[in-house]
């Protein structure tokens, strides 16, 4: 008998998450998500199961640049799923504005919310991870990692922090059978966009996002995809 894994998954309401969730939930991963938005979450749980009424999936309200809120995210996930197989570090914020045009309280709100919650979900479930010695980590990171983006300079900043998060992780646990893997996409339709005009055709879907994960979720034993970096065919926009 297979038995089902646990995911929990950070923001999964909206963009790669939900597609994430989604894909999962076709695979009979059951889910432990969260979101700052009551209704959304009850309404997404409902299509979940929709989607396969065989999987457990719990949700929380939870604002994730709070760290109590994403350490209390974790010790509801552990409490009501149990060992959880799957980490998806998917929850950030984007802000197009340079450095030094930014608010005073924008870095420390952006290392809240695109960086710290990753830290604190390793720290949290790294132990009982290698203690089993299995699980598989993904910190959705950016190619504002690999080339800064000048007019999202702290978003910049922390997405390198985020990456820099994750090679670490991956050589800590890398003798532990225990698999951490960055996904680094381009500009990719999200609500980031929202209010901008864009051809989705000229752009990364968060389902091609998705694709990635579930197919790197699903390779062998002995395989682990350190980095993957996803673009437009045609270019950054």
């Amino acid at each position: 008998m297979i038995q089902t894994k646990n995911a929990l998954i950070t923001g999964a309401t909206k963009g790669i998450g939900r597609a994430v969730s989604i894909a999962f939930a076709k695979q009979g991963i059951n889910l432990s998500i969260c979101s700052r938005n009551e209704q959304e979450l009850s309404d997404f749980k409902q299509e979940l199961h929709k989607i396969n009424p065989q999987i457990t999936v719990v949700t929380l309200l939870a604002d994730c640049s709070k760290r109590d809120e994403v350490i209390n995210f974790a010790a509801f996930t552990e409490k009501k799923l149990g060992f959880v197989d799957i980490i998806v570090n998917n929850v950030g914020m984007y802000k197009h504005v340079s450095i030094l045009n930014d608010s005073g309280d924008s870095f420390q709100k952006q290392i809240d919310t695109n960086l710290m919650p990753s830290y604190e979900l390793y720290r949290f479930f790294g132990k009982s991870m290698v203690s089993v010695g299995k699980g598989h980590i993904f910190n959705i990171c950016s190619v504002a990692a690999l080339n800064p983006i000048a007019e999202a300079g702290v978003y910049s900043v922390t997405k390198y922090a985020l990456l820099g998060l994750n090679k670490v992780m991956r050589l800590e646990m890398q003798g532990q059978g225990v698999k951490v893997t960055a996904i680094i996409p381009g500009s990719t339709l999200t609500d980031s966009w929202k209010g901008i005009e864009v051809d989705k055709n000229t752009m990364v879907l968060p389902e091609d996002v998705a694709s990635a994960i579930t197919n790197i979720l699903n390779m062998s034993a002995g395989a682990n995809v350190d980095e993957l970096i996803i673009k437009p065919a045609p270019g950054q926009i």
